[in-house]
């Protein structure tokens, strides 16, 4: 009844393909997980999507179905954003009607409808706000006997415990724990498009996901693929200097740079929304560096050059900044509004102030941006559950030394649906672009390692400095780390199979090296071991190798082979001076080299022959994975 009745309201209001999908999506759930609840124990999920892809739909479609089967009591947490909670308790007001729909400050409208309608109640992360929830649930005494439902939105972001490494509990942790044990059992439902820090969780954490859902996105979405894929260079990139941050903020005029390019792009494409198409809103998302005061000062700067076009606007150089800008945006809408028709709304826009300027981050409230022509600056803020309609221009010019990938994905509030893919532009300096490319590789290995795995075996894979996600969420005593460019070898090596392994190898002689398909490596590996696993742990050297073959298929590795050697056990790496040069000319390959030990007793061995690997991953790969 109240999955049929959402979903009704789903296709009047939006359209039969979301609905459909949907009904996939919570048929995937429901049947193995809801419907086999055993009412005794608590179970955790996720739910895995794109950023901006509809993921409140997704919810809304398995709280009802849900509901169906029996459950009555669910809490919806939203990131501790005021505008996010009321953004999400109108949604559910609109759409889930057969429900008991409560806020923060519902506690009479909760307890006196007594669970006759089931009951959602949509509540922020905050501390405060968690603990009277808490009383509340108690009080009512409606978790005795029911189960209760959680559905944790942005789950990776604040749920976690951030005290995991000091034997402690953080407080939104604990207030989360303590709500999900109200009652005997409970399903707590993870929802995130950035899973990496609930990936790497720990069974003994109690935060590890027992199953993971992925929804595709509907058609029309732009996402990662869209905008960030290598080859060949989408065409709504634009590329700018690596160094803009810098004169943005050192000099007084506003530098002839990538800022004015995108800041005209803006305009044309506002002209032509507003203008030809009838469009009510046009936004322009700014990601200048992470500093409150950096925002402060280029949202001036920028409204200074604003008040210098409006003088300007009859000057040949203004009008041959819009005529580029205007030429580019041509290239890809041809159905474009005409120049002069774009210049003369431009021109009367800016005479009458209807371009906004905001600023967003935990200093400043946003204003409302979902009418007009607005500009709107930050930096963190700018992410996690916040949506911005027709965004089509973006600049970036932030950096980041040792980014994250998780935060920096949620950067990517361009993504969407509202977005004409004709029109749309991001500006980005090529080593951003280059980060946001690899960012879009990953997440894909990451899904692809969901769909046919489920939760087994995920692990997450990073080039150079990039982190999966702030450290203090994972346990480092259960966290294993390969990383690019060092030596891995075993002190106690086995071979499983010494006959297996010289047959292998036969047809590989010892000239200087061998350019071979890596899947030879796994060939290897199965049948080299350690008397000790944390001496060789083969299993994540193997799973490794599958993660690089995944990530780059066809990708060739390099294999050096030497015989009859006659050294002495425990003698460090074993390579030679020239064999470690050599396998470190090869910065970008997976370098296996194996020395096949005579095993002489008086070296310390047992007398008889034995294969030693020493394995190198490419330099900067950094391959991410919990054991427990």
């Amino acid at each position: 009844m109240h999955f049929n009745s959402y979903i009704e309201r789903v296709r009047q209001e939006n359209s039969s393909e979301l609905a459909d999908s949907i009904s996939k999506t919570t048929a995937k759930i429901i049947n193995p997980h809801i419907k086999t609840f055993s009412y005794d124990t608590h179970i955790n999920g996720l739910l895995l999507g794109n950023v901006q892809s509809g993921k409140t739909s997704q919810v809304f479609g398995i709280i009802s179905a849900a509901a169906d089967e029996g459950f009555r009591i669910f809490i919806l947490l939203t990131t501790d954003n005021i505008y996010l909670q009321q953004q999400t308790y109108a949604r559910a007001i609109k759409f889930l009607d057969s429900f008991n729909v409560c806020g923060e400050e519902d506690e009479i409208r909760f307890k006196e409808n007594n669970l006759r309608k089931p009951t959602i109640v949509i509540l922020k992360k905050n501390a405060s706000v968690l603990r009277k929830w808490n009383g509340n649930l108690t009080s009512s005494g409606f978790c005795t006997g029911n189960p209760i439902f959680i559905i944790d939105d942005e789950a990776d972001a604040a749920s976690l415990n951030t005290k995991i490494n000091q034997d402690d509990i953080s407080t939104i942790n604990k207030s989360l724990d303590s709500m999900k044990k109200k009652s005997a059992s409970s399903i707590y439902l993870q929802v995130t498009a950035t899973p990496q820090a609930v990936l790497l969780q720990t069974i003994d954490s109690g935060w590890k996901p027992r199953f993971v859902q992925y929804f595709e996105p509907g058609t029309g979405y732009l996402g990662g693929d869209f905008f960030y894929n290598q080859e060949p260079i989408p065409n709504c990139i634009r590329f700018t200097s690596d160094n803009e941050l810098d004169d943005l903020l050192s000099d007084d005029e506003f530098p002839e740079n990538g800022l004015i390019r995108s800041l005209c792009s803006f305009l044309v494409i506002s002209a032509h929304l507003i203008k030809t198409e009838n469009k009510r809103v046009s936004n322009f998302l700014i990601h200048p560096s992470i500093k409150i005061a950096d925002h402060e000062l280029i949202a001036d700067k920028i409204g200074s050059y604003l008040n210098r076009m409006i003088l300007e606007i009859q000057e040949d150089k203004l009008f041959e900044k819009l005529k580029e800008s205007w030429d580019d945006l041509k290239k890809t809408k041809s159905e474009l509004i005409d120049f002069d028709s774009a210049c003369n709304f431009i021109k009367e826009s800016l005479n009458n102030n209807q371009i906004k300027i905001m600023v967003m981050n935990s200093r400043n409230e946003i204003g409302d941006y979902s009418n007009g022509m607005n500009i709107i600056v930050g930096g963190n803020s700018l992410g996690r559950g916040v949506t911005f309609p027709a965004l089509n221009v973006v600049y970036y010019c932030r950096r980041a030394k040792a980014p994250q990938a998780d935060t920096f994905w949620q950067h990517c509030r361009v993504f969407g649906y509202d977005r004409d893919k004709n029109l749309i532009r991001i500006f980005i300096p090529p080593i951003l672009f280059k980060l946001f490319s690899e960012l879009n590789q990953s997440n894909r290995s990451i899904i692809s390692q969901i769909q046919k795995n489920n939760i087994d075996n995920i692990h997450l894979l990073y080039n150079g400095n990039t982190k999966p996600t702030r450290k203090n969420v994972i346990d480092q005593s259960n966290l294993s780390l390969i990383t690019g460019g060092t030596n891995y070898f075993p002190i106690y090596p086995i071979n499983k199979d010494l006959k297996a392994l010289d047959e292998i190898l036969s047809t590989f002689d010892q000239r200087e090296y061998h350019s071979v398909n890596i899947n030879y490596f796994l060939k290897i590996l199965e049948n080299i071991l350690s008397e000790d696993d944390s001496d060789w742990p083969s299993t994540l050297y193997y799973e490794c190798i599958k993660a690089f073959i995944a990530d780059k298929p066809g990708e060739q590795g390099i294999l050096i082979v030497r015989r009859e050697r006659d050294i002495a056990k425990n003698t460090g790496t074993l390579l030679s001076p020239d064999d470690r040069n050599l396998g470190g000319r090869f910065i970008n390959n997976i370098v296996l080299t194996l020395y096949r030990i005579t095993g002489n007793k008086n070296k310390g061995w047992n007398g008889s022959p034995i294969w030693i690997p020493n394995i190198r991953f490419p330099d900067g790969l950094n391959f991410y994975k919990i054991i427990g």
